[in-house]
């Protein structure tokens, strides 16, 4: 399967309002103004892509979709037939939905731990249209897409062989973390686009790391938060396997944004080798004064 980036992230929150300052006025994101006016929906972005990231009102902080970009509508049709093979059951989306993706065509499907989960290609790009929130330099984005999210499953093992052996995700390194072990993946050069770890009996969100272009814009980020007393789940530290030289805030929706600059990237070539650590950080990335993360749900044991 030829999944190129992560396209696109949708979750639902309570709190949904709270990102219409939280995402421009913190982040530095845009909002996406030919989403704007969907009643109950903050619509944001970090480069020329409408509609990167939408947060919508419900009762729940939970992730409703992850959207995967792929190059063409024959690879998704490519796509369908893979996971088709491998037992998945596959919708797909409606014009409407697609409209509202601001996508050509899109497929969606349920994964192992129970998140759903859209191939799409034709993503729509107005270039020149960004313009940040507030002053930065911009997000390292293009083909390395969105940025990376950190998921919590119950099953390492279950999930990794789905993402591995059906969607054709990488594995980069290796991570011993909290008594459980965290998997980097790759689609590109981004050291990872996705990482996952088990909590037995639970499923969520970790974070979404953006990846800002100039190291000055974390620390800018970092002082603005400071001031705005906005809870910091981490402090500033860099990563052992990417080289990341970031901090974590946690979100209106209980989930965690990694706001970072620096990242190596990955060489997919023969001469690769999956390393395996035992410290996710270098230096830094204390506990800081969040609360307990608020994107998390239990999984309900499957019928034997």
């Amino acid at each position: 399967m030829k999944i190129t980036s992560l396209g696109y992230l949708r979750v639902e929150s309570p709190d949904v309002k709270e990102w219409a300052t939280f995402g421009p006025e913190v982040l530095g994101l845009a909002v996406s103004e030919d989403l704007a006016g969907q009643p109950g929906t903050v619509s944001l972005t970090n480069d020329d892509r409408p509609g990167r990231l939408q947060v919508s009102e419900g009762p729940h902080n939970r992730v409703q979709c992850v959207g995967w970009e792929l190059p063409t509508a024959g690879d998704l049709d490519d796509a369908v037939a893979t996971l088709e093979q491998a037992g998945t059951t596959v919708e797909w989306g409606t014009a409407q939905e697609c409209r509202a993706a601001r996508v050509r065509k899109l497929v969606r499907f349920t994964d192992p731990a129970g998140f759903t989960h859209e191939l799409f290609y034709g993503q729509l790009v107005v270039p020149g249209s960004f313009r940040p929130g507030r002053g930065t330099t911009g997000f390292v984005t293009g083909g390395q897409g969105l940025g990376h999210i950190v998921l919590v499953v119950p099953d390492l093992a279950e999930s990794l062989d789905f993402f591995c052996a059906v969607l054709g995700f990488r594995v980069s390194d290796e991570i011993d973390f909290a008594g459980s072990t965290l998997v980097f993946l790759h689609v590109n050069p981004r050291h990872h686009s996705l990482a996952i770890m088990a909590v037995p009996g639970m499923r969520g969100m970790h974070h979404l790391m953006l990846q800002v272009e100039d190291v000055d814009d974390v620390g800018m980020a970092h002082d603005l938060c400071l001031d705005r007393d906005i809870p910091v789940a981490l402090t500033l530290g860099r990563h052992t396997n990417d080289r990341m030289l970031s901090f974590y805030i946690r979100s209106p929706s209980g989930f965690e944004v990694e706001y970072g600059w620096g990242a190596e990237t990955v060489d997919d070539s023969d001469q690769w080798a999956v390393t395996h650590m035992q410290s996710t950080s270098i230096w830094g990335h204390r506990p800081g004064n969040a609360p307990a993360p608020g994107c998390m749900e239990p999984v309900e044991p499957a019928a034997s």
